[in-house]
């Protein structure tokens, strides 16, 4: 058996390009007591990988990837051998692991076991996985939506942008999301159950069409992109606003963020602007699963994966996710799904 690994090679100066990567072939490791080797099935590709590459002021360079290791990404897979009494050759698991064929979870590692009858095995990393999470403690921990409420969410066809206007919305608010082409405003639109959404790349203005969408204010901002989108919405919100802070991704490649320069208004308008990171929320995470499990099966939340095969694929799909190209949370299949 033969591995195929990509690794981090380069910091990018902007945007990553594929000279931050090399991809080697390599032997699978050989597995001591207590170890599995998983056979991966799904990479995933997140902006917030783009962040820990560095190459910006955005992150410290001790959060950032070290270099001349695999690319660390949550990864379902299978297990292809195991000397750990946990799991069982056969099982289906999620974890962090790396973009490559084949990974070792030394000890067990993180590794998740995942139950197939809740969905497809892909979902683990996804919407029933930390995505679906991080949009639910973003709603409803942080934004704590209330009915006839008015909820506006950035990059809102991505992985978590899609799930949060959902949530959202059945909690009674209204829901306006903005995405930067227009088949993905549509699909918000048509497929996710938004009241509005707009092109951010298309309109006159950011405020412009968040006063034509939002004629009342807005109460939550779920907070995906940063930049002009942030300092427009800062305008616009209400008093006891909820500001949610799940990324920026508009300023991952910048030398320098940019600021906006209304942060006053925050707290003017008496409201909470919270940065979260999920890993704090893990304490939910089993309570989680069955509840958007349920959901999803009864069809009030539904969920779009945009899915690039081939291992070797994998850089360009990230490349590509970062350009805004995906629609639905870009996933890299390695290997056959047998539950397909």
């Amino acid at each position: 058996m033969k591995n195929r690994s990509i690794y981090f090679v380069q910091p990018p100066a902007g945007p990553v390009t594929p000279a931050c990567f090399a991809v080697r072939d390599e032997s699978v490791p050989a597995l001591s007591e207590g170890d599995v080797l998983v056979r991966n099935i799904y990479l995933s590709c997140d902006p917030y990988m783009r962040g820990r590459m560095g190459g910006t002021a955005n992150y410290p360079s001790g959060k950032t990837f070290p270099l001349d290791r695999v690319i660390p990404a949550r990864v379902v897979g299978q297990v292809e051998a195991s000397r750990n009494p946990t799991f069982a050759e056969g099982d289906f698991v999620w974890g962090f692991l790396g973009w490559e064929l084949y990974s070792l979870a030394v000890g067990g590692g993180d590794l998740r076991l995942i139950d197939p009858s809740l969905g497809p095995i892909s979902h683990a990393v996804t919407v029933i996985g930390m995505p679906g999470l991080t949009a639910r403690v973003g709603i409803l921990d942080i934004g704590k939506p209330q009915l006839g409420e008015t909820a506006f969410i950035s990059s809102a066809s991505g992985a978590v942008g899609q799930v949060a206007g959902q949530i959202a919305k059945l909690a009674g608010c209204r829901v306006v999301g903005s995405a930067g082409s227009d088949a993905k405003v549509s699909h918000i639109v048509e497929k996710l159950g938004y009241d509005a959404a707009f092109n951010y790349k298309t309109v006159p203005s950011i405020g412009a069409a968040l006063d034509a969408h939002c004629p009342d204010g807005i109460d939550i901002y779920f907070e995906n992109v940063g930049g002009e989108t942030l300092e427009a919405v800062l305008d616009r919100i209400n008093q006891g606003a909820r500001i949610p802070v799940c990324g920026m991704i508009s300023q991952y490649d910048n030398a320098e963020r940019y600021e906006p320069r209304n942060l006053a208004n925050v707290e003017a308008k008496n409201a909470v602007m919270q940065r979260f990171s999920i890993y704090a929320h893990m304490d939910q995470f089993d309570e989680f699963l069955p509840w958007i499990a349920e959901r999803i099966k009864d069809g009030r939340i539904v969920y779009y994966e945009d899915i690039v095969d081939g291992v070797d694929n994998t850089i360009d799909a990230f490349i590509g996710m970062m350009k805004g190209e995906n629609l639905g949370k870009r996933l890299v299949r390695v290997s056959a799904d047998p539950t397909l």
